[in-house]
């Protein structure tokens, strides 16, 4: 079994270099909870390159604009479309905020109006491994920042029957966005529902 690596996309608009912790935090998680084989360095890789099709799993945030180009939306198109998995982490969690506004506008140009859906909190991603009620709450909602509100759901482009497109108004990136080390301090590990979302992209 090849070495699971951490795909950050990088595209044009917006800023998409956030949360820089985070991935070496969820691979760290992968080591200690699974038997997952990794690749401890994360990679970069532009939208727009085709070294995008070698990924099993990528991740999109930012809290600015998401415009596509059309060679960036088609490669978004086509990777989704033959199977692969992005999770995309709207870093204000704010339904109202330009990410979201201009991501959401973003899936409809790429596959259609009507694809961009909330997903049951009994969907398969949920007990894929650790076993949630649905999506885990953060910190950052409950403190009140972005639109003050707790989103009770993720959304997701399915393709087939599976998940293409991870959506989340949460700021999971955000939330686990610190040292590994200091997980801890924690009462429980909040990295968990990331490695759901990683088993859910490689066994799926």
């Amino acid at each position: 079994m090849r070495p699971f690596f951490f795909t950050r996309l990088q595209y044009t608009s917006g800023n998409w270099d956030t949360d820089q912790r985070m991935p070496s935090n969820l691979l760290h998680s992968l080591v200690e909870y699974t038997t997952i084989p990794i690749d401890e360095k994360e990679r970069i890789i532009p939208l727009s390159s085709n070294e995008l099709f070698k990924s099993p799993f990528c991740y999109l945030s930012g809290h600015k604009l998401v415009e596509f180009s059309t060679q960036e939306r088609d490669h978004f198109r086509r990777y989704v479309n033959n199977g692969g998995f992005v999770f995309v982490d709207d870093c204000n969690h704010d339904i109202d905020g330009l990410f979201a506004k201009s991501f959401e506008l973003e899936m409809e140009r790429t596959f259609g109006p009507g694809r961009l859906n909330k997903i049951p909190n009994n969907h398969p991603l949920y007990t894929c491994f650790f076993e949630f009620d649905g999506p885990p709450t953060t910190s950052f909602e409950l403190n009140g920042w972005g639109d003050d509100l707790v989103h009770d759901y993720l959304k997701a482009v399915e393709v087939n029957g599976r998940i293409g497109v991870l959506y989340s108004n949460k700021d999971y990136g955000c939330e686990w966005d610190y040292d590994f080390r200091n997980k801890r301090w924690l009462v429980e590990d909040n990295t968990r529902f990331g490695v759901n979302i990683i088993k859910y992209a490689l066994t799926v």
